[in-house]
This record gives structure tokens, sequence and C-alpha cells, in this order.
């Protein structure tokens, strides 16, 4: 699996939980849409990243964590 650079970052940001407003500032982007398309909804399909509200994705509430498979990528990027 190939990632972007700011994919990377958000991989490393989502270490702790994280918002998507967190997650968009690692990118300098500022359309959440198109950030949520672009770049957070291949990770989530990839299984690198999770919602910690999954049965309710458009939460205020919402925050972002990184998986197994997520840890398990970082540590062989090293």
């Amino acid at each position: 699996l190939a990632l972007s650079r700011h994919q990377v970052e958000i991989l490393r940001k989502c270490r702790n939980d994280s918002t998507l407003v967190d997650l968009m500032s690692v990118t300098g982007r500022s359309d959440r849409t198109k950030f949520r398309n672009q770049v957070l909804n291949p990770m989530l399909d990839a299984g690198l990243v999770e919602m910690t509200i999954p049965d309710k994705p458009r939460s205020r509430n919402q925050k972002y964590r990184l998986t197994d498979k997520g840890r398990e990528w970082l540590e062989k990027s090293k």
C-alpha cells in the first residue's frame, strides 16, 4: 500500500485519538469533504485507521485512531 507523505503523518498523529480537524491541520487542508474523500476514506477502507464511534460517522465527538494494521505499517516503514 503506497501512502502519501500526508497520510503517513496522519498515521503518526492517530497514535492518539484525533479529531477530523486535528488531522486536517496536519495536511493544511480546509475542505472537509475533499479531505474525507481523498485522504481519510482510503485509510479507513485499508484498515489503517478506525473511527472511535463507528455507528455515528458524522458525530461531532468522532475521533480517529490507529488500528493494529496501521501500527504494523508504521513499524515496517521506519
